[in-house]
């Protein structure tokens, strides 16, 4: 926590985080332009944001992309935020809103966090639907292997279809799939009315990735949701949920308890 402090404390750091909060996924030379700082000066404020977990970065071809993470902000929040005041934590607050609410105009989420786990045990907690259930409020039922469809069981409704996959499957290293289905039944248990779920469900099918790297004792995990269409609904309606579930995942591998139950509030948010 003292790191992302630290971080924010520079203002030309935080103006960094205001360019990546207007366009997500920029790379060093489009977050130089404009800019009253030296291309070596911006490389460096963004090692430290990368450092303190605030930045992540993720490579297409031979362009470094850079990404504001909510989920380092989001674990303060949810896990730490009722040990200050109001009063102190207004910056905070502001920050993680801004983080969630990136704007669309490059829909794919890159979230970075760090776990106090093995591969193994975090594969486990991806993959097994005792673990996902506790974190996630949701399963899978798949026997993992590139090409398996997945069966999902998600508020009492299982949601099945031939294009519903595993992409990747390197145990302990890496996990990719499509993005589930949005059938009628899913919609009504998740409060979802008919006109939303035929607008999600016309979009271009959506891909999820996780990739596990070991770090000692901790193990870097970095989740990329993306293959959505431009101005996707559903990239909006995923935006805020997974750092939360990436907060629930890393407090039950390390502490053993999860998070209240986020989903029955983002539900009650959406309907009130």
């Amino acid at each position: 926590m003292d790191d992302i402090f630290r971080a924010l404390a520079d203002p030309n750091r935080r103006q960094l985080l205001d360019r990546l909060n207007e366009r997500n996924g920029q790379t060093l030379r489009e977050l130089c332009a404009g800019l009253d700082m030296a291309r070596q000066s911006v490389s460096k404020h963004l090692a430290v944001l990368e450092a303190a977990g605030v930045v992540t970065t993720l490579r297409r071809g031979r362009e470094k992309l850079h990404y504001l993470n909510a989920a380092p902000i989001n674990d303060i929040a949810e896990r730490w935020i009722n040990r200050y005041d109001r009063s102190r934590v207004e910056a905070l607050a502001d920050l993680k809103r801004a983080l969630e609410d990136t704007p669309m105009e490059k829909p794919e989420f890159v979230y970075t966090t760090y776990i106090h786990t093995t591969p193994e045990r975090l594969w486990q907690a991806l993959t097994d639907p005792a673990f996902t259930e506790r974190y996630w409020g949701m399963s899978f039922e798949s026997d993992w292997k590139t090409g398996s469809t997945m069966v999902l069981h998600h508020e009492g409704v299982s949601v099945a279809d031939p294009e519903q996959v595993v992409l990747e499957a390197e145990p302990y290293r890496r996990l990719s799939y499509t993005w589930h289905t949005f059938t009628p039944e899913w919609a009504a248990a998740m409060g979802i009315s008919e006109e939303v779920r035929a607008q999600i469900a016309a979009e271009p099918r959506s891909k999820v990735t996780f990739d596990l790297e070991e770090d000692g004792e901790l193990v870097r995990l970095t989740v990329v949701h993306d293959g959505f269409g431009p101005g996707s609904t559903v990239a909006e309606m995923v935006s805020g949920g997974w750092p939360r579930v990436l907060s629930s995942l890393k407090t039950l591998l390390e502490t053993g308890d999860v998070l209240a139950d986020w989903s029955a509030r983002r539900r009650a948010r959406t309907a009130s």
